[in-house]
């Protein structure tokens, strides 16, 4: 596939990184040559220096046999009219603009065809609220996914001393769980995966991946750890578009906390905010942490644009006696370096964002796509189609259908039913398949299972 992506920044290059890998034809444009050099130093892909809503940049680019192109830009105005353009002009098949401003995504009739012809629009600011805010709802979980429009969740757990499945094979918790359907999907020990089988026993500090009906997600958690109280007390440090946007999502179910440096942007955070302590101060100041009670804080969020005050902020709050701690980090290099030791959990924002773009670029009828494990791994939902002569998974138990080693069909939903994957389960049309590969070099084989033969149509 022919893609151009607009914008070499966090966004634009992890989503070049991760299509790069996956024999795809790239060109990434942007104002800065330093940032393109360095991707081209680093991937095999074509890089032109140029403003992304001229029209002469975006032939040079080969904008005119593109399949898909990626406006991701800092700009919302250079991504809507590089759109327009691609569409005006040279009729690009596919195109997705990165939307960050509310006035513009509260008028969805701008992107359709007879304005900006944008045709999937992302706000990664409000995905990665979003998959905060779940973090906090579900403190014990260290990544919450849902699929299906929400009937399904996958969720990423420490598993640590004392939960009631540590030591026992995973045989065991169907019959210790006989009304709660669940599914252990992969286990990851010292960050090497396991396939997970009946005879599997879960250890200590085993990172395990589950799926289950969203409804059933306490229950299990229960199983594989002690559950921790439920969050009341939350600290934001950053009242950037993050911390503004989690603090309005979370000021009417708990006790919100936002420490801003920049005095202007405290006072617009106060106007908007009704329930929330806005404090005018700096995240790294421990004195200032001791003093808003920082040991009584259930989830304290480190949400500036500076990755090392990120991670400071964090560590002071873990050591003041802060329950679960996220830190948002921006370089790649470091969210490996600090996640699982006094950060609990470390969040790029790119790596969060991403999945909503990878289902636009996979093959077959991909639903919802995300990335797990810094980009290491995937969890899709695919939807079958077809019949037993058109199809290679419709018609078919689960264990007749040639998966790669270390994939998983995690479940299955079927209108409002949700199925878990077992081996004598038969997918029929139309269902909506859960998938979770250790490897995203296996994706490309799991696309090809889920195409449908020509002759069906």
């Amino acid at each position: 596939m022919k893609i151009l992506i607009l914008g070499a920044g966090q966004v634009g290059s992890t989503v070049a990184e991760s299509l790069v890998s996956e024999a795809n034809d790239i060109t990434v444009v942007d104002t800065d040559a330093e940032k393109l050099r360095q991707l081209q130093d680093r991937f095999d892909l074509r890089t032109l220096v140029g403003n992304a809503s001229h029209p002469t940049v975006l032939e040079q680019a080969g904008i005119a046999d593109a399949d898909m192109l990626l406006a991701v830009t800092m700009s919302d105005e250079v991504n809507m009219v590089a759109c327009k353009i691609a569409a005006s002009l040279y009729n690009t098949p596919t195109r997705i603009a990165r939307i960050r401003a509310a006035d513009y995504l509260a008028h969805p009739e701008l992107f359709d065809a007879d304005n900006f012809c944008v045709n999937f629009s992302i706000c990664p600011e409000q995905i990665l609220t979003d998959y905060i805010k779940k973090l906090i709802d579900f403190p014990n979980a260290l990544q919450v996914l849902e699929f299906a429009g929400g009937l399904v969740s996958l969720v990423a757990v420490r598993a640590n001393e004392g939960g009631s499945l540590i030591g026992r094979e995973l045989s065991f918790l169907r019959s210790h769980m006989p009304n709660t359907e669940t599914r252990v999907a992969a286990i990851f020990r010292q960050d090497r995966p396991i396939i997970p089988e009946g005879n599997t026993v879960i250890e200590a500090n085993d990172e395990v991946f589950f799926i289950a009906a969203t409804q059933s997600i306490r229950t299990v958690l229960k199983e594989l750890r002690h559950m921790d109280k439920p969050a009341k007390r939350v600290m934001i440090v950053g009242g950037g578009n993050i911390g503004r946007r989690l603090g309005l999502a979370l000021e009417k179910d708990y006790q919100v906390k936002i420490i801003e440096h920049n005095k202007k942007a405290c006072a617009r955070l106060a106007s908007e905010m009704t329930r929330t302590l806005v404090l005018n101060g700096d995240g790294t100041d421990e004195n200032l942490l001791e003093s808003e009670h920082v040991s009584e804080v259930d989830v304290f969020c480190a949400l500036t644009n500076d990755d090392e005050n990120n991670i400071m902020s964090a560590l002071l709050a873990k050591r003041g006696g802060a329950g679960k701690v996220i830190s948002l980090i921006n370089r790649g290099a470091y969210v490996g370096l600090v996640q699982g030791g006094k950060i609990d959990i470390a969040l790029s924002p790119a790596q969060v964002t991403i999945g909503s773009l990878l289902a636009y670029v996979r093959r077959g009828d991909v639903a919802v796509v995300h990335s797990l494990r810094r980009g290491a791994a995937e969890a899709l939902e695919l939807v079958a189609h077809g019949d037993r002569q058109s199809s290679k998974v419709v018609g078919r138990r689960i264990d007749e259908i040639d998966l790669p080693k270390g994939a998983t069909i995690g479940a299955i939903v079927r209108g409002e039913q949700v199925v878990m994957g077992r081996h004598d389960t038969v997918i029929e049309a139309e269902d909506h398949v859960i998938v979770f590969v250790i490897n995203k070099a296996m994706v490309r084989k799991i696309e090809q299972l889920f195409q449908v033969d020509v002759g069906f149509f």
